[in-house]
């Protein structure tokens, strides 16, 4: 891969990393509900489920899911059904405002963060099959492919870091100045309904499009 080229893939991925999406709705409900320190966890979590997609491109497999109709809706809907149940858990969280600079609250773990950000990306076949459609444009096929695929997927890992990053510190920072519980209920429900338009959004598309 040519300097220009990666130029070009670099700044293609900004355009990627900040367009709003699942994992934006995520990054900013861990934002809004834990503040910046605790909520960028899902951030962790969605990167981990970007290479698990970038993996499934590398070796083939998203081929596969982009061909296969039957594997496309499997994922789709597995999908579809995730962020609806984040939408409704959001629309009905406790509505009291977080103490950002007290202690940890009880109710917060990693590990469930991590795995939060990580399950929405893994069931997005949009996002597979758009890396699918768009990685190959930025390979140079004549020179050796592993490291090309390094170096494309932490340029997008780091572009979806700070696009990340910057949708949870709006939310910690929308806590921070949001104090009555009315508001954080109407936050959270929009949140909520914001989940569940991203679901019926991903069930509408097809792996045609």
């Amino acid at each position: 891969m040519s300097l220009n080229t990666w130029f070009a893939f670099f700044a293609a991925s900004w355009a990627i990393s900040f367009s709003p999406g699942p994992g934006a709705i995520a990054a900013m409900a861990s934002g809004l509900k834990y503040g910046f320190k605790r909520g960028y966890w899902t951030t962790i979590g969605l990167i981990l489920g970007i290479l698990v997609q970038f993996v499934l491109v590398a070796v083939g497999l998203g081929a596969l899911l982009a061909a296969s109709e039957l594997a496309f809706s499997v994922v789709k809907w597995l999908g579809v059904g995730y962020l609806i149940y984040l939408g409704w858990r959001q629309f009905r969280t406790d509505s009291a405002p977080v103490a950002v600079e007290a202690g940890q609250p009880e109710s917060f773990r990693i590990r469930d963060l991590v795995a939060r950000g990580c399950l929405i990306n893994i069931t997005n076949p949009k996002g597979t099959v758009f890396l699918l459609a768009v990685v190959p444009q930025f390979l140079d096929l004549s020179q050796p492919l592993t490291l090309q695929y390094v170096v494309i997927a932490a340029t997008l890992c780091f572009t979806d870091l700070v696009a990340m990053g910057c949708y949870t510190t709006l939310a910690a920072r929308m806590l921070k100045l949001l104090r009555s519980p009315r508001h954080i209920r109407w936050l959270n429900r929009t949140f909520g309904a914001l989940f569940i338009l991203a679901g019926t959004v991903l069930a509408s598309f097809s792996h045609h499009k």
